[in-house]
């Protein structure tokens, strides 16, 4: 009888409470510039836009790549999108770009580099080379659009969107740097959306898994054994599929954008002090957090055991 009090009780104050309120982000007829957007989720990204009659503008290094995903929206949609060959980690190309784009709607921070290792076998030159492009490089690109879009003279909704990972919402064996550079844009953004609400601007941050995506074919080359073991237990996904999830919840202004069952897991078990729109979300956070961190105790438990056997087999095997 209690609970039957206290529940819609718990609701009510959510609805509230949670900040910042809900809000449509147009993606029609709005400018979606997005980097890394030459291939895999960023390309899948672009196909998705340009469908949903946004113009588009894609950045990434190879201009060559550039060239080919813009023939297949051409081809696939009839849309012709913009190109910009620039490396994120110089900014003044990269300001040159944006400016050259002209004002920014959706800004969709999609670049990263993967190159699974152990830290102690991992040489400080890729370290550093993760980090400046999925970090820094995040930094570049927001830093660069955003004064453009401060400037609009239409006040509507607009979107930063930052492309992490599931590595950044839980470390994994032999993610060591590339955790660190995705857990880093959690930081950024929770700080920025604080920043820029006033402007009608509003964070995600997309925490896809594994996706099938030509950089994911490589990094299976190099991955370590352990973490091969301990990365089977999660699924993989399409690019395409992502990029429909992650477009969705650009339009909602969705601040933590999972991409799949165990994503909505991660999100709650994660939740902390990141901004919720739905009250209804922020609810279901608050009946199951208990609940998750039983559930990611028992997977630490096992990926520990695993670890644990994995060595023992080793020193055996040396033997």
């Amino acid at each position: 009888m209690l609970l039957l009090i206290l529940l819609p009780l718990l609701v009510l104050t959510l609805y509230l409470i949670v900040r910042p309120r809900p809000v449509i982000i147009p993606i029609k007829d709005s400018h979606v510039f997005i980097t890394g957007g030459s291939s895999g989720i960023g390309l899948a990204l672009a196909h998705q836009a340009a469908f949903e009659g946004a113009r588009v503008s894609l950045l990434a290094r190879s201009l060559k790549k550039l060239e080919e995903a813009k023939e297949s929206i051409r081809i696939s949609s009839g849309v012709e999108v913009s190109i910009f060959a620039a490396d994120v980690r110089d900014f003044d190309a990269v300001q040159k770009a944006v400016k050259n784009a002209g004002p920014i709607d959706v800004l969709v921070v999609n670049q990263g580099i993967f190159v699974p290792q152990e830290l102690e076998k991992q040489e400080l030159d890729e370290i550093k080379f993760m980090i400046d492009v999925n970090l820094m490089g995040s930094f570049n690109v927001i830093k660069a659009a955003l004064p453009l879009m401060k400037e609009r003279k239409d006040r509507g909704p607009n979107s930063i969107a930052l492309m992490s990972s599931q590595a950044g919402q839980v470390g994994i064996y032999g993610y060591t740097a590339y955790s660190a550079s995705k857990f880093g844009l959690r930081g950024l953004a929770e700080a920025l959306q604080q920043e820029v609400i006033s402007d009608n601007i509003h964070v995600s941050l997309i925490y896809p898994p594994d996706t099938d995506t030509p950089g994911f074919e490589q990094e299976n080359k190099t991955r370590p054994e352990l973490t091969k073991i301990l990365a089977a237990s999660s699924g993989s996904m399409k690019a395409d599929k992502v990029a429909k999830i992650a477009l969705k919840g650009i339009r909602s202004g969705t601040f933590i954008v999972p991409c799949n069952l165990e994503g909505h897991a991660l999100a709650i078990a994660t939740a902390g002090l990141s901004p919720q729109r739905s009250f209804l979300m922020a609810s279901v956070e608050v009946l199951c957090i208990g609940f998750l961190r039983i559930v990611a105790l028992y997977f630490q438990w096992n990926w520990y055991k695993d670890i644990e056997k994995w060595h023992e087999m080793k020193k055996v095997s040396e033997n």
